[in-house]
């Protein structure tokens, strides 16, 4: 049996949790392309520019690794944070230092090589050595990193990314001789499915369904934020530090300078936009066609759908001009908070997180909400570099359900029963900015029940399980409105993609097998 046939035999033995193809491959399946969209900070990332690092004897200089050397971080923090930050309004680097993605499978297989960390940061490393010793060809698996602090519409702006992906499909059949499987994780299904999107206003409709066909036999969700992460909101209040060594205040500083900072933050599964590609063609005006539309069930049900309030913050009752504090105004700032009254609680449901109603909520407390909303609602032109918003984007609005993408074979793989966080309580911490929040309480989903922190059960709407610790089993399994009449769910144990517990995949309109 020839390597490349043994190889994707093996591939979908990995993935044997989905079932069975249907619509059969009718090639030789030695001819498929497996093509990998890593990612949100899976992809390595490099310096363009020379930076003279004071006080530290290490300098970037191009090519150097940024995302990810955790030795610069270290001896050069501020350095670094100037090759890492982007302007948070147009997506421009910072004006000593540029970084950009590393190409190839190198720059998604470890992000930081050596003795100590290489372990540490192996994201896709393991996973393409176990291909190659069962002799899968060097051209059959192709990368496709990506800038992952960029939001969609800055992606194909500046780098061209989703022309340069669509070439990448095309030169692999033509390479190869057959269609390719997507192999997507994270953040990389949004960037997968934007893609789709954005192919629709390159080919004529009528060859759009068959160049899907054409091109793309397979796609494996893995781990897909299908209706947003929870954990994006923690981030842009408090900060998440990757477990980097760096302060989460740090942390937060960063993220929120990126454009992605919140293109997976949680949504509603009732709240839609009206079809771009409609007007588009009926030449109707476009200016509204990003408003949100939410039907009935958003109005009765508790929390968009979700198992509870995302939001829960408590913000002072009496304020002044300055709320949040500089450092020489926090003694003021604090005590006066003690004295005019009690704080009033706040919550938010995923709906009022993605139309940007908490931003606008909290503007008066928070320098960033300001700048969080920018990225979600308004449409700027600065010194002539466009920047279109997420409910601006004339592709897509990526904070709308996702509907089944129009391929043959769909399989969603994601991991269950850990515990997940769903929901946080926020209060002012009484330090300056970035650290003047301070999460207080935290909700997780575990066993089909909701518990706080401190272990009391908590009112909501469990679901049937919990999610892979990372994104709850409410986003994660939104796959499951896509399934047809004759399905094959499978679970297994948590052997393959390292996260805690057991696994679950679900095959898209395959054929019923008992797998239990």
């Amino acid at each position: 049996m020839r390597g490349g046939h043994v190889g994707f035999v093996v591939i979908f033995i990995l993935l044997a949790t989905a079932g069975n193809l249907s619509g059969e491959f009718a090639g030789d399946y030695s001819k498929l392309s497996g093509i990998i969209i890593p990612g949100f900070a899976s992809t390595q990332l490099r310096a363009w520019s020379i930076l003279d690092c004071p006080y530290s004897p290490l300098d970037f200089n191009p090519l150097d690794l940024v995302w990810l050397d955790t030795t610069k971080l270290l001896s050069a923090v501020n350095c670094w944070l100037k090759c890492m930050m982007l302007d948070p309004y147009n997506q421009t680097d910072h004006n000593e230092c540029k970084s950009r993605p590393d190409s190839g499978l190198s720059a998604i297989t470890e992000l930081d090589p050596g003795y100590i960390t290489g372990p540490l940061s192996s994201v896709w490393k393991e996973w393409i050595k176990w291909c190659i010793e069962f002799g899968i060809e060097a051209n059959a698996i192709i990368a496709v990193p990506y800038d992952w602090r960029l939001s969609p519409s800055k992606l194909e702006e500046r780098d061209l990314y989703f022309h340069k992906l669509k070439l990448t499909f095309e030169t692999a059949l033509k390479l190869r001789g057959g269609p390719s499987i997507v192999f997507a994780h994270s953040l990389g299904n949004n960037v997968f499915r934007y893609f789709l999107e954005w192919l629709k206003l390159e080919i004529a409709p009528k060859e759009y369904g068959r160049w899907l066909d054409d091109h793309i036999h397979a796609y494996f969700a893995v781990g897909a934020p299908l209706l947003g992460a929870i954990e994006t909101v923690k981030a842009t209040l408090s900060g998440s530090t990757f477990g980097l060594p760096v302060s989460e205040g740090t942390a937060r500083l960063m993220f929120n300078t990126f454009g992605s900072s919140i293109w997976m933050l949680p949504f509603s599964k009732y709240c839609t936009t009206d079809n771009v590609y409609r007007r588009y063609f009926s030449g109707g005006n476009r200016k509204y066609h990003h408003a949100y539309h939410c039907d009935e069930h958003e109005l009765k049900s508790k929390y968009s759908g979700w198992p509870t309030n995302i939001i829960n913050i408590e913000v002072p009752s009496n304020r002044g001009n300055e709320v949040y504090p500089s450092v020489v105004e926090t003694p003021q700032t604090n005590l006066s908070g003690k004295e005019c009254g009690f704080p009033t609680q706040l919550s938010f449901s995923a709906r009022e997180v993605s139309d940007g109603t908490f931003f606008k909520a909290i503007k008066n407390y928070d320098p960033d909400s300001e700048r969080l909303f920018h990225l979600l609602k308004n449409y700027t032109m600065f010194c002539h570099l466009k920047f279109r918003s997420y409910h601006d984007d004339p592709i897509l609005n990526p904070l709308t359900p996702w509907e089944r993408p129009p391929l043959k074979n769909i399989f969603c793989i994601y991991g269950v029963d850990s515990k997940t966080e769903v929901g946080y309580y926020f209060a002012p911490s009484g330090k300056p900015y970035p650290d003047n929040w301070i999460i207080t309480d935290v909700i997780y989903e575990i066993e089909g029940s909701l518990y706080s922190r401190s272990g009391n059960l908590v009112e909501g709407n469990p679901g049937a399980t919990s999610g892979d610790e990372t994104v709850p089993y409410h986003s994660l399994s939104w796959c499951k409105n896509w399934l047809g009449p004759k399905v094959n769910i499978t679970r297994t144990p948590q052997f393959i993609w390292s996260q805690v517990g057991r696994s679950e995949s679900e095959k898209v309109n395959a054929a019923a097998i008992p797998t239990e």
